[in-house]
């Protein structure tokens, strides 16, 4: 997935309720950016950050730019923007690129189930179940190499472990697939002090046959691709 204009490099001054981060650009300007992320962002909204923004001429936007990534300044980079993961898993599935959920004859986004919910991708094959895919994003990692889920209590994701659990008690197959928005991590587990419902709910879905699969991602201010298969811990 390539991003639709090319980024610009700019400094974080703050990230504040939620959806907002004011930045200030190499030549001393500043300017109030989007942020596409409604979790904690632990780690990555620290003041001074390098970060990476996507301009755009949308008259129906307010504000002009995007916060895309943060720049470890290391070699490694971080996606912010929840909407990338299924996005690139998206772009992934259509040409085949997942191993695991191969075989498919049709990819359908955003298909309702459940309790007024939608399920991120749902794949639909002659002669086998439906695969009931939700994807995550993940961008906390608070030991080297090691990448976490969630970074804030979240009882949304917690409902949808349930939902997905149903869909195998009704027949289906169902997936959660964490996408690692990280180039610096090779493992991941879940952070169960941040939220322990999340936790537990997790481990009955997987009892009940929900599969994990975790992916990492390769990151440039270019844009953002599947990459490889990463270790679960959990």
């Amino acid at each position: 997935m390539k991003f639709s204009t090319p980024l610009v490099p700019a400094r974080l001054i703050r990230r504040y309720k939620r959806f907002l981060a004011d930045v200030r650009f190499e030549d001393g300007t500043e300017t109030t950016a989007h942020c596409a992320n409604p979790g904690s962002m632990m780690g990555l909204a620290v003041a001074g950050t390098k970060v990476w923004l996507e301009p755009n001429d949308d008259p129906k936007k307010k504000l002009k730019y995007g916060w895309r990534l943060v720049d470890h300044e290391n070699g490694h980079f971080t996606g912010v923007d929840t909407a990338v993961p299924n996005k690139a898993l998206k772009a992934a599935l259509s040409v085949g690129e997942v191993r695991e959920l191969g075989g498919y004859d049709l990819v359908r986004p955003e298909v309702k189930y459940g309790e007024n919910s939608r399920i991120d991708f749902l794949l639909s094959g002659e002669g086998r179940p439906d695969c009931y895919v939700e994807v995550k994003s993940v961008t906390l990692s608070r030991q080297s190499g090691l990448a976490e889920f969630p970074d804030s209590v979240t009882a949304r994701g917690t409902k949808h472990l349930s939902e997905l659990a149903q869909m195998v008690q009704q027949g289906n197959r169902a997936v959660m697939f964490y996408l690692v928005q990280r180039t610096d991590c090779d493992r991941f587990t879940l952070a169960s002090d941040i939220d322990p419902a999340y936790h537990a709910a997790f481990l009955k879905a997987r009892e009940a046959g929900v599969e994990v699969i975790c992916y990492d991602t390769a990151i440039s201010p270019l844009g953002v691709a599947l990459g490889r298969s990463l270790v679960i811990e959990v």
